[in-house]
């Protein structure tokens, strides 16, 4: 099995594009999508067609899980739409009624021509015949789908490239914690020493209660023992691996898992206070500062 088999990680970062062109006109689709914690569709489209959002927003939604997501719609091409012209008989037979009467009243001739009256806008009705929307549903949708698919691809591709990353890193992290390991005995064999020194202190003090020793010793045991740490940095570098592989969006868990292992690290550091181990404990650190930069960038 190839690594791009086993690896199945979607990035939230991702590019678009579809267009659906007929005698009538061109449709043409961009999304994007950026990082986001959660799911957000933002959907721009041309006046009059807001009717299709749900639609649109139903098949973004069937590739994208989390992300902001932003879809262009633009149309070109169409032709003006229809308009009607009527005539605005009340206001015209008003305005003639009212022109007789001053004709009569002062005795001016009558002088209207037709064109007097086509060049009188308020003497006319004019109205666009709206075209219906359902008429251009499908190419707007297949527009959306064509740039639906070429941003999974791109989303598909970049995620590839960003669990390659991790991986790569967690075996770096990985192969510091075995050399932490490695060093097991000689912590022992340090906070053992610090534990004598400091009991013979203790001890050399008569006003030091038996209670006090023993909890001292307790503290000191504790601090040698960093086995337990090691073996749940361990398990969650296993779980993370695994989650890399998974078909769901893991980028929240893998965020998560990468929060637990800093937290383990920075317990092996302040309990093994020696060179060598806080030389790994920074290198441990700088790897998954690294790693927590790209899974926030996973779906």
């Amino acid at each position: 099995m190839t690594t791009q088999e086993k690896l199945t990680a979607m990035s939230m970062t991702g590019y678009g594009r579809g267009e659906v062109e007929t005698a009538e006109c061109r449709v043409t689709t961009e999304i994007r999508s950026v990082n986001h914690r959660f799911l957000d569709v933002v959907v721009r489209l041309p006046q009059g067609w807001m009717s299709l959002e749900e639609d649109i927003r139903r098949l973004v939604q069937s590739v994208v899980r989390r992300g902001r997501v932003d879809v262009f719609v633009s149309l070109e091409g169409m032709a003006p739409p229809e308009r009607k012209v009527e005539i605005d008989w009340q206001f015209v037979e008003s305005f003639m009624a009212a022109g007789s009467a001053l004709q009569h009243k002062w005795g001016i001739e009558p002088q209207l021509t037709l064109a007097d009256l086509i060049h009188k806008p308020e003497f006319w009705i004019i109205e666009e015949v709206k075209r219906d929307v359902e008429e251009y549903k499908d190419i707007c949708l297949k527009a959306v789908e064509q740039a639906c698919i070429r941003l999974k691809e791109m989303r598909m591709r970049e995620g590839l490239r960003l669990a390659e990353d991790v991986s790569a890193r967690l075996a770096e992290l990985m192969k510091i914690v075995g050399q932490i390991e490695a060093e097991v005995p000689q912590i022992k064999t340090h906070v053992e020493s610090r534990l004598m020194a400091r009991l013979s202190e203790m001890l050399a003090d008569v006003d030091t209660p038996p209670e006090r020793v023993v909890a001292e010793v307790a503290i000191w045991v504790d601090k040698a023992d960093i086995t337990e740490e090691l073996t749940r940095l361990k398990s969650h570098a296993e779980q993370f691996q695994a989650a890399l592989k998974q078909s769901e969006p893991v980028g929240r868990r893998l965020d998560f898992l990468v929060q637990e292992m800093n937290r383990e690290v920075n317990t092996i550091g302040s309990k093994a206070n020696l060179h060598t181990i806080s030389a790994f404990v920074v290198d441990c650190k700088s790897v998954l500062e690294k790693m927590k930069e790209q899974v926030q960038n996973m779906e």
